[in-house]
Parts: structure tokens; sequence; C-alpha cells
């Protein structure tokens, strides 16, 4: 199943959903960074997340960015989305390993610890839009659920999955938000708790063979969903030497004659997508003179 997600509305337009599935892009993602198995579980749910939470974005240009800092031995995520469903991401530390939890399940929680997340929109004003909370279990998907809550006041259910194959490749990935608009009565909110304490889990959805339509037809059976688009989603990073160059630049001129004094070129990798760049130390002078003009 090629990646996608689908925007519906239910209820009267009382509740608005998105379910996606993600298995290409979080595989790679995983091949992209060498992650062990609950690193790739880490970082496919939250590039799930933010995927979906992107294209709620307007603007072409917006850019929405998901932090996750924790005190767990994965240290944290960095996910990046844009409005047209591209999204990019990277672990601090990819190769992870600890016991699966007492269920038998990828300890995701255990890899990211206590700690918080951060929320940041980027929609070319002055200043990006910046909200934060608690983690409040390290699940993700959970911690999603409660920043929608506490930061902007939309009451939420997320549900975010991986799974993944014996030879450590992604079988499953894919998720779903659930979002109450305002005055919605409080029937249709107690029928949609109903509805959503008789999902097992969306990986196990996906592996029957399920849509995403299907997961929301499932969902919100009794509300008429009525699906108002489809999305492409993809993993997709934008960086170019050019790009580098910009970020060797910000380091200033002393460090950048540091550098080039060694009289060794070095290799700069992109977070995201693993890219080397190099540059002779022909460049890195030249990068300096760019760096003493500005």
């Amino acid at each position: 199943m090629t990646d996608y997600m689908v925007r519906a509305t239910a209820a009267n337009d009382r509740i608005r959903a998105f379910a996606c599935c993600t298995s290409d892009m979080v595989e790679q993602a995983r091949r992209a960074h060498d992650t062990s198995p609950v690193a790739t579980a880490a970082l496919g749910r939250l590039l799930t997340g933010g995927a979906m939470m992107g294209t709620m974005m307007k603007g072409d240009h917006d850019l929405l960015t998901l932090q996750i800092t924790g005190d767990g031995p994965i240290g944290g995520i960095v996910v990046t989305a844009d409005s047209m469903g591209n999204a990019k991401g990277y672990v601090y530390k990819p190769h992870v390993m600890i016991h699966a939890n007492s269920h038998g399940k990828l300890d995701v929680s255990g890899a990211i610890g206590k700690g918080t997340l951060q929320v940041i929109r980027d929609l070319g004003l002055k200043e990006p839009y910046i909200g934060s909370c608690d983690l409040q279990t390290g699940e993700i998907a959970e911690d999603l659920t409660y920043y929608f809550a506490v930061s902007e006041q939309v009451p939420s259910s997320v549900g975010l999955g991986v799974l993944m194959n014996r030879d450590n490749t992604v079988r499953q990935a894919g998720g779903f938000i659930i979002q109450l608009m305002p005055y919605t009565p409080e029937e249709t909110i107690d029928a949609l708790e109903h509805q959503l304490s008789r999902i097992t889990s969306v990986t196990s959805m996906l592996d029957q063979g399920l849509t995403p339509e299907d997961i929301l037809n499932t969902v919100l059976e009794p509300f008429d969903p009525v699906f108002n688009e489809t999305i492409p989603l993809s993993w997709r990073c934008d960086c170019s030497k050019e790009r580098v160059e910009k970020a060797l630049i910000s380091l200033g001129k002393g460090e950048l004659a540091t550098m080039a004094a060694d009289g060794e070129p070095i290799e700069v990798a992109c977070h995201f997508c693993g890219k080397k760049y190099n540059f002779t130390v022909e460049d890195l002078i030249r990068i300096k003179q760019q760096a003493v003009r500005k």
C-alpha cells in the first residue's frame, strides 16, 4: 500500500479526522539511519503524527517541527513536516537496544524516558508558534493527545503504531487523529469514546488489510464520515550543499578560520537523511570570506 493520508469530517462537522499509512516512509527512515527496532518504532510514530499534523497547516511553505527530548537512552527525536505531506526525522541515538516491555512489545516509553514535547509551527511570520508540554507516557500517541488538549485546547484522540518484521524491516506503520470541534454534544462525545475503546491497535488493522479509509469508517461508524481529501505522504529531505554552507557560515569566521588552518577537508552529514557533503580547504576559506562579509 502506497503511503497516503485521508481527511474526513463526521457528525455534521462536529468531528474532524485524519488517518494514514506510513510504512514506506518509516522504512526509508530506518534505512537512512540504520535504526534499531525500538528507535524505528519511536521515530516512526513521531513521523506519522508529524505528517498528519503538517497537513493541518495551510500555507505551501509552512513548516512543522516536533521535538521530543527525554532522559531515556534514545536521547530525543526530531521530525519536520510540511503541509504537502512530506516529512523527515532522526533520533539522537539510533542504535539503542533495550528489552521489551512487560507486554512483550518494543519499549518506546522506556527508550524515551521522562521529558518534554515541543511543537514549532513556522508559518512565515516574524516569530514561529511554539507550544510544549511534559511527556505523559513517552508512547508518543498519548503525548500528542495531551499536547492537543493543553496547548491547543482541542480534545483529540491520537493512535500511532509501527509493526516490525523479524528481519527488523518495517511491516506496517500508520495512525489516526480524531478531533472534536467546539460545542460537540455530550452524546456524540460518549459515542465516540465508546468507538475508540473498541480499537485494538492501528498496526493490527493495517496488518489485516484495512486502508486509512477503513480505519476511519471503523472509528466513525455511527457518525456518517465524509471523506474530503486524499494526500500522498512521503519521506523527503531537502538538504543541499548550499544549505550546509549556510549552516557553516553561521559558525562564524573564527571557527571557520580554525577549520581552514587545520589544512584538512571536512565532511558534514545531514542529520535527517545522512547524506554527506565534502568541503575542501579552499571551500572553507571561501565560506569564511562570506562569513566576514556578513
